[in-house]
Parts: structure tokens; sequence; C-alpha cells
């Protein structure tokens, strides 16, 4: 499997999903901040994270994640308070400050408001803070949203220029086939450009989250093409990959690309 070799001071993007910090595995939050503020003091550290819906559901008496936008986002208005608090009470115990920045899908496109995200983010990334990024569901529409949270960790590596993306879900790597078939076996390295042809991937199995392996594949080769090494694994390998374990599936960066590219 692939094994992560990181130099000091590299700017790392970590991707974490709903799943994997949410409902019966919120207890997760406390391990991946330990790893985080580890690798936070010898890198640039940014934490994009999904859960503010998930988080705000049992606040408001739902067992399923709503299908109406408006209930979405009152979800959501609840749900960021509280994971910000979560984050932010796990991250003191290593005196690491988080820094919320919340993102719509026009902040990426539109040329001064994506100016502006990467200002602040390079800013904080300076001031030794720990940026965690989400999309800003209490004002996205359906029309406007990124999609999921891989795409948008995808574009946060680009828009920082990124070294690497370390995309976290409850998969310890992507497989040739479901898991659950004869054959299914592990998927180490990714080169640039392959089509992985033959292989079949699943979508979400969860209820409560957006992504699938096909959403890490298609982030994974967004930020690949500009120049960004990434690694999909699972949320709980995250410390033992930063102490060079051989895990999870690593698409390797577009040649091309001398260094990353913001954009």
């Amino acid at each position: 499997m692939t094994r992560l070799d990181l130099t000091a001071g590299e700017r790392v993007v970590v991707k974490v999903g709903s799943s994997s910090i949410s409902g019966e595995r919120r207890g997760q939050i406390e391990p991946l901040v330990d790893a985080l503020a580890r690798l936070h003091r010898s890198a640039e550290v940014i934490l994009v994270s999904s859960g503010a819906i998930s988080t705000g559901m049992p606040y408001l008496g739902l067992e399923s994640r709503p299908v109406d936008l408006p209930m979405q986002q009152a979800a959501a208005a609840v749900g960021q308070n509280v994971l910000m608090n979560r984050y932010q009470r796990s991250l003191s115990r290593h005196e690491v400050v988080a820094a919320q920045i919340l993102l719509t899908a026009s902040d990426m496109e539109l040329g001064s408001h994506r100016i502006n995200a990467r200002n602040a983010l390079e800013r904080l990334l300076e001031l030794r803070m720990l940026p965690i990024v989400n999309e800003n569901d209490t004002v996205a529409t359906h029309e406007i949203r990124f999609g999921d949270n891989d795409r948008l960790a995808a574009l946060v590596a680009r828009l920082v220029g990124a070294d690497r993306l370390i995309l976290l879900s409850d998969i310890e790597a992507l497989r040739t086939a479901p898991p659950d078939e004869p054959g299914s076996e592990p998927i180490e390295r990714v080169p640039f450009g392959d089509p992985l042809e033959g292989v079949r991937l699943g979508a979400s199995g969860s209820h409560i989250g957006s992504g699938g392996a096909m959403t890490k594949v298609d982030a994974a080769r967004l930020a690949a093409d500009a120049g960004v090494t990434v690694t999909v694994t699972a949320t709980p390998l995250l410390d033992r990959l930063l102490s060079g374990e051989r895990l999870g599936t690593e698409f390797e960066p577009n040649p091309a690309v001398r260094a990353p590219v913001a954009g």
C-alpha cells in the first residue's frame, strides 16, 4: 500500500466525511484531532470537514438526512456551531486554534471571491492557525452546491497550491470491485491519467454522507491534475499513515506540473 513520506513545511489538505465524525462515530474526532495536531507541528494543515447537517440532525429530532432544502439549512446552522465547538475543544488540548471558513461554489468561481478565500487561508496558515473549511450549507442551494466535500477539498488543495490531499472516509483503500465480491482487491497506486479500466466503484453506503468511491476518484483526479499528490484511506488510519505505514490508495500527481498551482 502507499506510504506517506512527508517533508517539513509541506502544505497538506485533509478531508473528513460526515460518516466518520458524527452519530455513533462521533468519538473519532478526538483521535483525528490528535493526528492533525501531530501533522500541524511540522506542516501547514487545512482540514475540510463535512458533518454540519448530520451533527445538527439530533438537535432537530431527525433520524435521517432531511430531503427538503430549508430543513437541511436549519440542520446545518445548528450543526456547524456544535461541530466547530467539538473541534476547538479537542484542539485546545494541543494548544492549536481552529479558524472556520465557510464556502459556496460561487466563491470558487468568482475571481474576487476566490482571491479573497485564498488570501484568508494563506494568512491563517502564516499565523499557524488550523483552518477548518466546510460548504456553507446554510445559504447554499441545490443549484450552487459543490455536490460533495471531496470536490471542495480538491478545489481548496488547488486554491492554496497544496503538496498533498488526504481524503478520509470509512474505507481503507479503493478497490477494484465492491469488497464483498470475489476477486476484489485494494488499489495501491493510480498513475496519473490512469482511466481505471475494469474497476467498478460504488456509491456511499452511509445514510448521512453524500460521497462515495466515485466522488473520491473524481476529486483525486481534479487535485492530481494540478500537481497534488492524493491519498485515499480510512479516518482511523490517519495517525498510522503519518507514522509511515503503507496504507490506502495514492493518486500520482501530474508530472507536467512542476509545482502545485492555484486555481
